[in-house]
C-alpha cells in the first residue's frame, strides 16, 4: 500500500516513509491510496480476537512494507497489561442516562491517562522500524504541538527511545494544571518541554512552519537528523485509532448489545478531527456506522462547518475547561476533504491556502451534501459541560472528564433533535482526574475548593470514591524539570538551540 500527499497526489511514499517523515514536503498530509475492505466474514473473524489480534490485522493491511514479525513486535510491546491496566486497553462501560444506555469507550487506561496513549505507545516502535527502512543512522527529532494530552503521551512514548529526540510545545495558559505538571516533570534524557506565549493554534502553526522550512531541514541534515511528528498529522498516529473503533464494535457484538451487521453511531469530542476521522476511515473499510457525531466546546468552528460548509477560523478563541478541544484549525479535516473531493489535491490545496491567507474557505455543494448526510455537529459551553458531569455522576454514579461530558451533552442534543435510537459508542478521552478542578466544581458545586491541584484530586476521590489512576497519583511529589517559555515566532530558534545547532 502506498500513500499520497493531500496537497500533491504526485508525491507517492511507502508506509514507512510516511511515518518517518510525518508530513509531506509541501505541507500536505499523507493518506492511503486505497483502503482495505472488511466484509462480514472479516469482522466475524475479528470477534474471536483480542485487542492485540485486531490491531495486528489492521496494521498488516495498511503497513504492507512491514513484516508480520515487525508488526507483531510493535503491538506486543505497546499494548501490555502493565501499561493499560488490563488485557483490553479500550474497554466499554455501559451505563444508563435517563433510561438511554450509554456505551462509553474508555480510551484513557494507558500510562498518561488519555486516549493519545492508544496511538503514542505504538508510534515509537513504528517510527524506529520506519527509520531503519528509510533513513538508517539518522536521529529523528519529534516536534509536537499539544493542547494538553498529546504532549505527555508523546513524551512518555518516546522517552529514551534510541535515535530519537522529542521537543514538545504547549500554550502556557491553555492546558490544565495536571497536564502541565505531567509534561514538566517528564523523565528521559532525550526530552524537552517548552511553553509558548499563545494558544494551541499558534503552537501548531509554528511546528508546521518549522517542518516545511528548507533551511532548517538542511541544518538538521548536516547534523545527521531529520524531523518527524507525533501529532495526528502523522499517519502512524492516526492508524492505531482506527483499531479501537473496530475493536469496540466487536466488543459490543460479543456483549450482545448489537448483532453483527447492525449499524452504530459514533460520538467523539473533537478538536483536531483526528479521532473522529479514524472512525470515518473504519467506516470506509466496512465498519457499519450510521452517523458521526462531532462534539465541540465553545470553540465551535467544526459545528459551524458541518452545518454550513464554511470553515472560518476568524472568531473569538475560548479558553475552556475542556482544553484539549480549544482548537480553531482542525488539521485532520484536510484528510476528510481529500477523500470527499475524490482525492483532488488541487481542490484541497486551494482550500488550505485560503485558510492560510483569509482564515476561511467554503467547500463545494457536493462535499456539503456528503458531510450533512454522514456527520452531525453540536457544541456546548462550560456551564453545560459541568451540568452533564453532575447529571452522569448523580444519576448513574459515573464520573467523567470535561471532554467526555461534551460528547455526552452533544449526543443528548442529537437524540432530542433526531430521535435516532441507533446504539452509539461515545469516545471517552481522558481520566476525570486530569481536570480535577472543573470536575470537582461540577459534582460538588457548593464545596470550597482546595488550594492545590493534588488537594483537589484527593477531595474528588473522597467525594466520588473513584480510584485515582496510579500514573497521576505518582506525580504528587515530583519536581518540575522544565520551565521554559518562548514566543511563538521564536520556536524555530528554540528548536535549533535545544538540538545544539547554530
Amino acid at each position: 500500500m502506498l500513500y499520497n500527499s493531500t496537497q500533491n497526489a504526485g508525491e507517492v511514499v511507502s508506509a514507512a516513509q510516511a511515518i518517518a517523515q510525518g508530513i509531506s514536503k509541501d505541507g500536505g498530509l499523507f493518506v492511503p491510496q486505497e483502503f482495505p475492505h472488511y466484509d462480514t466474514a472479516t469482522l466475524e473473524a475479528l470477534l474471536k480476537e483480542d485487542y492485540k489480534g485486531r490491531a495486528k490485522k489492521v496494521f498488516s493491511d495498511f503497513l504492507t512494507d512491514f513484516t508480520a514479525e515487525e508488526i507483531n513486535d510493535c503491538v506486543e510491546k505497546a499494548y501490555t497489561e502493565q501499561k493499560f491496566n488490563g488485557s483490553n486497553p479500550a474497554p466499554i462501560t455501559y451505563c444508563k442516562n435517563g433510561g438511554k444506555e450509554l456505551n462509553i469507550l474508555e480510551l484513557w487506561h494507558g500510562p498518561t491517562c488519555a486516549f493519545k496513549d492508544m496511538a503514542l505507545q505504538i508510534l515509537p516502535h513504528l517510527l524506529t522500524k520506519s527509520l531503519k527502512k528509510t533513513n538508517d543512522g539518522k536521529t529523528a527529532v519529534i516536534l509536537v504541538a499539544t493542547s494538553g494530552d498529546t504532549g505527555k503521551a508523546a513524551l512518555e512514548g518516546f522517552k529514551d527511545v534510541e535515535n530519537t529526540k522529542i521537543i514538545v510545545f504547549y500554550p502556557v495558559d491553555g492546558v490544565s494544571p495536571m497536564q502541565k505538571h505531567q509534561m514538566n516533570t517528564q523523565e528521559g534524557n532525550n526530552v524537552t518541554v517548552c511553553a509558548i506565549e499563545g494558544n494551541f493554534d499558534d503552537a501548531q502553526t509554528g511546528v508546521k512552519k518549522i517542518f516545511t522550512t528548507q533551511s532548517v531541514n538542511e541544518k538538521l541534515g548536516e547534523n545527521n537528523m531529520l524531523f518527524s511528528s507525533a501529532n495526528s498529522i502523522n499517519w502512524g498516529r492516526l492508524l492505531p485509532q482506527i483499531v479501537y473503533y473496530i475493536s469496540a464494535y466487536c466488543d459490543m457484538v460479543n456483549a450482545g448489545k448489537i448483532k453483527l451487521g447492525d449499524k452504530i453511531n459514533v460520538v467523539v469530542p473533537t478538536g483536531n478531527f483526528g479521532n473522529i476521522l479514524a472512525s470515518y476511515y473504519a467506516n470506509i473499510m466496512g465498519l457499519p456506522i450510521n452517523k458521526f457525531i462531532c462534539a465541540s466546546n465553545s470553540n465551535n468552528v467544526l459545528t459551524d462547518f458541518i452545518k454550513t460548509g464554511v470553515y472560518d477560523k476568524n472568531r473569538h478563541f475560548y479558553t475552556t475547561i475542556s482544553p484539549s478541544m480549544d482548537i480553531l484549525v482542525s488539521s485532520n479535516l484536510e484528510r476528510l476533504l481529500y477523500k470527499l473531493t475524490g482525492n483532488s489535491d488541487t481542490t484541497v490545496r486551494e482550500w488550505m491556502n485560503a485558510l492560510k491567507t483569509d482564515g476561511k474557505y467554503e467547500v463545494s455543494d457536493e462535499v456539503k451534501a456528503v458531510i450533512k448526510d454522514k456527520f452531525y455537529g453540536g457544541c456546548c459551553d462550560d456551564v453545560q459541560t459541568k451540568a452533564t458531569i453532575n447529571k452522569l455522576f448523580t444519576e448513574d454514579n459515573y464520573l467523567c472528564d470535561t471532554h467526555t461530558a461534551v460528547a455526552v451533552n452533544v449526543y443528548e442534543q442529537y437524540l432530542a433533535e433526531t430521535g435516532d435510537n441507533t446504539p452509539a459508542v461515545i469516545a471517552s478521552t481522558a481520566s476525570p482526574y486530569k481536570f480535577s478542578k472543573a470536575v470537582l466544581e461540577a459534582v460538588a458545586p457548593n464545596e470550597e475548593l482546595p488550594s492545590t491541584e493534588f488537594e483537589m484530586v484527593d477531595r474528588l476521590n473522597a467525594v466520588s470514591n473513584v480510584e485515582v489512576p496510579a500514573p497521576l497519583a505518582g506525580l504528587k511529589n515530583k519536581t518540575a524539570r522544565f520551565s521554559d517559555v518562548t514566543a511563538s515566532q521564536k520556536m524555530e530558534g528554540y528548536v535549533l538551540s535545544s538540538l545544539g545547532i547554530e
